[in-house]
């Protein structure tokens, strides 16, 4: 480019000497191809490959340019003695001056005023006016209409935290981790299980059937210590874990109170406040019904149960009842004030139709109530489901009645019932079955612990009775809006046709079908549908259905 400036000012410089026009187009085309002669030769020599190729197309229209500027030459401006054509001055350069562009730039303040005030946008902005307000009050309208006709929630019950999740009892720590510093180390697994409290002991000195030896306020050696006791409170309550102490007195003896009860219950009392004052969140007490009718028994009460505010965490009174019917722990539920009742009823009724009576009396206490199949007795489920498959079976009929499950510790795997049998910690170390079939059962275990926690009907939700017979039983859970739950358990050796039953319930239906949400055979899809007309369940099986609420 440098070079075709160079060579159009010498173009302009011959014509301002004066030579004739004729003569300078033959000598500018003739620089022209000499230059571009010249050029060319040079790019073939320096040029290859794609870059001389763009090179070529560059210059070819660099080269067009100049062909362009020089079509006319008699158009160019000039200084010499000739006259340029067409009237044109020598020297002077025409130039296109493109017109003026017309640009909106809006109307002025005044032009405005003067435009809004006309009657034509005063009526318009009215009726947009208008328009919007009838706009903003028919929403807020069909607001409340919403508000007003949608069902309304029902109110959440009153719920502590043993209401929360299961109870996990642990009598013998030697047994279970070998003493109170290796459950600080097991706190871990009780909260992949959801546990909500922990029931210890009992652990305190005292001699078989020796009253004077009684002493609840220390802790035998040979489980611990008080320093390692505060240890676990403090790590148990970091993971939302509450402590229940066993204060059994006579817990080496057959008859747990001895036999002068008030004297017993004045130690008791003392006892209890005293653990409560070092962190422990609550007090187990054995045969309630017999206790519960001593003279002392308001002032136990009353320290435990006393000094209740919202800000404070509320401190548990757990009694234990056995050989008592379903309308006899009812009656004692509302006589003795007690927080939570555990009863022996489904280990004493082996009859479903039994067991759904109690469940009839008892749901409406659910708060107050345990369930347990062995626990009222320390002895593990093991003891009541000696046949294969029942373990699961009792699992899944204990998180799903109407009350808090009570477990002993080993029950989450099946371990066999005896007692002081080590709970196995190492699942692999186990025969291959036994391992297996442990780490099975304690996975079941946690997804029906899981379940509980998140669904209110399961939690805190009514029950309605559906079937029952000598083997079998269903029920229903249901709360508000939330999801619905049919338990469905057959514990007989022979399958059973359950013929569901629903009472006439305001807002309360079943469905024709509902979805397979747990099961114990393994033939029945998880997920899958199934007709609520009649339930086919084998022997020793059983199943958690769930369906949706509909308005």
């Amino acid at each position: 480019m440098n070079k075709r400036r160079d060579m159009i000012g010498s173009f302009l410089c011959r014509r301002g000497l004066g030579l004739s026009k004729s003569t300078y187009a033959a000598a500018f085309r003739q620089t022209v191809q000499t230059e571009s002669h010249i050029y060319n030769k040079r790019r073939r020599t320096i040029c290859s490959s794609y870059q001389c190729k763009k090179m070529n197309k560059d210059t070819e229209i660099d080269m067009e340019e100049v062909k362009l500027n020089e079509v006319d030459p008699e158009k160019q401006p000039m200084t010499g003695d000739g006259q340029a054509a067409g009237n044109e001055k020598n020297g002077s350069v025409k130039l296109k001056v493109p017109e003026d562009e017309v640009t909106f730039t809006g109307l002025s303040k005044e032009e405005l005023l003067r435009v809004a005030g006309t009657p034509g946008w005063v009526r318009t902005r009215w009726v947009l006016l208008v328009l919007f307000w009838l706009g903003w009050v028919g929403m807020l309208a069909g607001a409340i209409v919403i508000i007003v006709q949608a069902p309304r929630c029902k109110p959440i019950p009153e719920m502590n935290w043993w209401n929360e999740g299961p109870l996990y009892q642990i009598d013998d720590l030697d047994a279970f981790c070998g003493g109170m510093e290796g459950l600080k180390e097991k706190l871990d697994d009780m909260t992949q299980l959801k546990v909500k409290g922990l029931v210890l002991g009992p652990f305190h000195r005292v001699q078989k059937d020796k009253p004077a030896t009684l002493n609840l306020e220390l802790i035998d050696p040979s489980f611990g210590s008080l320093d390692k006791l505060k240890e676990v409170l403090e790590r148990a309550h970091k993971k939302g874990i509450s402590v229940v102490l066993d204060l059994t007195p006579n817990y080496m003896g057959s008859a747990p109170w001895f036999e002068n009860d008030d004297e017993i219950m004045e130690k008791v009392k003392s006892a209890a406040e005293y653990w409560l004052k070092r962190g422990v969140d609550g007090i187990k007490l054995p045969d309630l019904s017999r206790v519960s009718n001593s003279t002392e028994w308001p002032k136990l009460r009353a320290a435990v149960q006393g000094n209740r505010t919202e800000d404070a965490k509320i401190r548990g009174l757990m009694g234990v009842v056995q050989g008592a019917s379903a309308s006899e722990v009812s009656q004692l539920i509302n006589a003795s004030g007690v927080d939570l009742v555990l009863s022996d009823l489904l280990s004493s009724n082996n009859g479903g139709a039994e067991r759904i009576r109690a469940m009839d009396v008892l749901h409406s206490q659910q708060r107050s109530l345990g369930w347990g199949l062995g626990a009222s007795s320390g002895v593990r489920l093991s003891s009541q489901a000696k046949a294969a498959g029942l373990i699961r079976l009792y699992q899944l009929l204990l998180f799903t009645m109407p009350g808090t499950p009570v477990f002993t510790y080993g029950d989450e795997i099946g371990l066999q019932a005896g007692n002081g049998t080590k709970m196995v910690w190492n699942l692999e170390s186990e025969s291959e079955a036994n391992g297996t079939e442990y780490a099975e059962v304690r996975k079941w275990f946690k997804s029906l612990s899981d379940l509980r926690g998140k669904e209110r009907s399961l939690l805190h939700g009514d029950y309605y009775s559906l079937y029952s017979s000598p083997s079998s039983l269903a029920f229903l859970r249901v709360w508000d809006q939330s999801e619905r739950y049919i338990t469905a358990v057959n514990w007989g050796d022979k399958a059973e046709t359950l013929k569901l039953s629903l009472t006439p319930t305001e807002g309360v239906e079943l469905p024709e079908t509902a979805k397979v949400k747990i099961t114990t055979d393994e033939n029945q899809e998880i997920d899958s549908s199934i007709s609520l007309d009649k339930i086919t369940l084998g022997p020793r099986q059983a199943l958690l259905l769930q369906f949706p609420y509909t308005a």
